[in-house]
């Protein structure tokens, strides 16, 4: 097949969508399928990369990021998609990259790339706990109607998890299809553990072997909810030695530092590019916690589970589909009380048995990337199939 995504997200400059489509273009190449990403960029330009290609489309700069460019030159696209005939066509935003490709007048099987949930993001971030979760979603009706017109000009809406499926699919959005993230577990395993480094990084909290670690990996952003986590995890370490490592940094940093301050226990270590070293200290931590109820699937806690570590997340999202009751606890988005009273019951449970669990996980229900690119390219040559 020919793949072409509209991708409006895509810049040598960004983080996880540069990652998961560099990813697309490598693994599709080496499944024997052409993969063209058209993207906007600081100029027009045609490259190769990774066994595919990228087509830039001049652009601004977008204000609010400068890393990105704007995607507002839609006969451009169109004329690259009618040059280049695709047999698949993707529209990877809700935004200006969707509507381009979805307005593309051309024969091929387009699907709607759904990997984000502002209104889990934002709105269900800040009001969801007082107001309810529902409420909120039958507030923001416009947006599911904006989502359901947009998603009638493809033949699917791609998704990265059965629960973002149902979600979407009970507010009128056009055949959802989960095809789950992938996750490097060769890279990401168990057998990183190193009880030396677990006993110094305990030491540094000034606690002994048998206290428990906890690790949290999380940009800052009102959507991660660490302030729950931090005051959650304060209350339960008052029952029991424990300490938290949080990784990671983001715009709400200084409130980070806040909370964390209350507590000694707390020791927020930062964004780090050494994905070894993380790794290793993920795997000789004891529990992960989490605070994000808007994942679209959970990465990180994936990266956990198949780290052979027993976690803690929100009852609902991408990461509570992860997290099932043999391996993990969950407790109430938003709510430090439910938290503290997972995270005790977490830690009261024989962990052995807990992370026999994770293995069992890792091994049947978390993916590889390989494994996820084969999955999605099957579904297009069914969606093709259907098509005739």
């Amino acid at each position: 097949m020919k793949i072409i995504d509209v991708a409006e997200f895509y810049t040598d400059q960004g983080g996880g969508v540069k990652t998961y489509i560099n990813q697309k273009l490598k693994f599709g190449s080496q499944m024997g399928h052409e993969i063209v990403i058209v993207a906007p960029g600081e100029d027009w330009g045609e490259e190769e990369r990774d066994g595919g290609r990228v087509i830039w489309v001049k652009g601004p700069r977008l204000p609010v990021d400068w890393r990105y460019y704007i995607l507002w030159r839609e006969k451009a696209v169109h004329e690259i998609l009618d040059r280049e005939k695709p047999d698949v066509v993707e529209g990877s935003s809700p935004w200006t990259g969707g509507w381009f490709a979805g307005r593309w007048k051309g024969d091929a099987v387009k699907t709607f790339i759904f990997h984000q949930d502002p209104i889990a993001a934002y709105p269900q971030t800040f009001f969801g706990h007082s107001v309810g979760f529902r409420n909120i979603d039958k507030m923001f009706g416009f947006y599911w109607k904006y989502l359901q017109n947009l998603s009638n000009r493809f033949d699917a809406t791609i998704v990265s998890g059965s629960w973002l499926a149902e979600r979407i699919g009970e507010h009128g959005v056009k055949n959802p299809i989960a095809v789950p993230f992938g996750i490097d577990k060769d890279f990401f395993s168990p057998k990183r553990r190193d009880e030396k480094l677990r006993s110094r990084l305990l030491a540094d909290f000034g606690l002994p072997e048998d206290a428990k670690l906890m690790i949290a990996i999380s940009r800052h952003h009102p959507e991660k909810r660490l302030g729950t986590i931090i005051d959650g995890f304060i209350k339960a370490s008052e029952e029991t030695p424990m300490g938290l490592m949080i990784f990671g940094d983001g715009p709400i940093r200084k409130y980070v530092e806040s909370k964390a301050g209350k507590s000694d226990l707390v020791k927020l270590m930062g964004f780090t590019e050494n994905r070894d070293e993380l790794a290793n200290i993920l795997a000789s931590s004891d529990y992960f916690v989490h605070g994000s109820a808007a994942e679209t699937y959970g990465i990180v806690v994936a990266e956990a589970v198949c780290s052979g570590l027993p976690v803690l997340v929100p009852e609902i999202g991408g990461a509570a589909e992860i997290a099932n009751p043999e391996l993990g606890e969950t407790y109430r988005p938003g709510d430090s009380e439910s938290f503290t009273k997972g995270l005790l019951n977490l830690v009261s449970r024989d962990r052995s048995d807990l992370v026999n669990a994770t293995v069992k996980a890792a091994e049947n229900d978390i993916v590889t990337m390989e494994q996820h690119f084969k999955m999605l390219f099957e579904t297009y040559e069914d969606l093709l199939a259907k098509k005739g």
